[in-house]
């Protein structure tokens, strides 16, 4: 008799993926640092700029030819396509959360993201669940339910922030062995970028744009959004080659428990008694999740 193990994360992996939620994790910061322009200028310059540095990529690596060749795929192109409405989707709705004071609710839907990831699971997989992966589910219902009350209505940023993210991944899951992070990151924000000049546009001629108005700072920090939107998401590619998914899952947590002490303890958003019984009982789901994450992939003992 002996144990099989399953290959544990490599250092450089476990420094990319902290690398990625670091970044993710402090991004409320560097938005609110932003003002005066609002969330939808940021948000239109913050893939406008991305799509720059992924063509800065591009050339560097020489990767033209390859992203080119995407082209011959007309149906892969179009699911990218439809992941970067729902990218947009996201940051949009996180980027009015970060500005507007709600930076709690933003981290809330990242806690209960893997819930929703685990739903599109079931309901469009047709995956299989154990029974404290149905435990947890009931218990991150019975949060919205309890925030919901508390509130005084629905909690939909947290709600669309995991819909939209978790939605996001699957497409990416399923395309993912045909695009690798540059190509995908670059085709999703060309296929947004003539709304971003209408979405510029439109600020423009009702508030007006900030961009080269308030200062070099403020200027490099709306173009320094493309590279804080690149830079984790391939420092994020990098480390899913290295390291197990299990870990990742691990590690992803750093992220919302980041939002949820900037907003607290950094920005002093209010935490009435009802919204901390919500976020204790989203905890409280994902220890359960944990628990039996860590119970299926115990390594089992094989036969030699």
């Amino acid at each position: 008799m002996s144990s099989l193990k399953k290959p544990g994360p490599s250092r450089s992996g476990l420094f990319y993926a902290l690398g990625a939620y670091l970044i993710w994790g402090l991004l409320p910061l560097y938005f609110v640092l932003l003002a005066p322009a609002n969330a939808f200028e940021i948000v239109a310059w913050r893939v406008i700029w991305a799509l720059a540095v992924c063509a800065v990529l591009l050339t560097v690596v020489r990767g033209w030819p390859r992203f080119l060749a995407v082209f011959r795929q007309p149906r892969l192109v179009l699911v990218m396509g439809l992941a970067g409405v729902l990218i947009y989707i996201n940051w949009q709705t996180y980027v009015i959360a970060s500005t507007s004071g709600q930076i709690l609710e933003a981290s809330l839907g990242y806690f209960i993201n893997p819930i929703v990831t685990i739903l599109l699971g079931v309901f469009i997989l047709r995956e299989r669940l154990r029974m404290l992966q149905w435990v947890s589910l009931g218990i991150s219902l019975l949060a919205v339910v309890v925030l919901t009350i508390g509130y005084g209505a629905i909690p939909w940023i947290s709600l669309i922030l995991a819909g939209s993210f978790g939605t996001y991944g699957l497409l990416k899951k399923q395309v993912g062995p045909r695009i690798d992070a540059i190509n995908g990151l670059t085709l999703e924000s060309l296929w947004l970028a003539p709304l971003m000049i209408v979405q510029l546009s439109v600020v423009g001629a009702t508030t007006g744009l900030t961009f080269a108005s308030q200062g070099g700072w403020h200027t490099a920090g709306l173009v320094g959004a493309g590279v804080v939107t690149a830079a984790p998401l391939l420092l994020f590619a990098s480390a899913s080659k290295r390291m197990p998914l299990v870990y990742l899952g691990f590690v992803q947590y750093l992220t919302p428990i980041m939002q949820f002490v900037v907003g607290v303890f950094i920005l002093g958003e209010p935490m009435p008694p009802e919204r901390l019984a919500g976020f204790a009982i989203v905890w409280i789901a994902l220890i359960v999740l944990t628990v039996d994450l860590v119970r299926a992939r115990r390594p089992r003992a094989l036969v030699t």
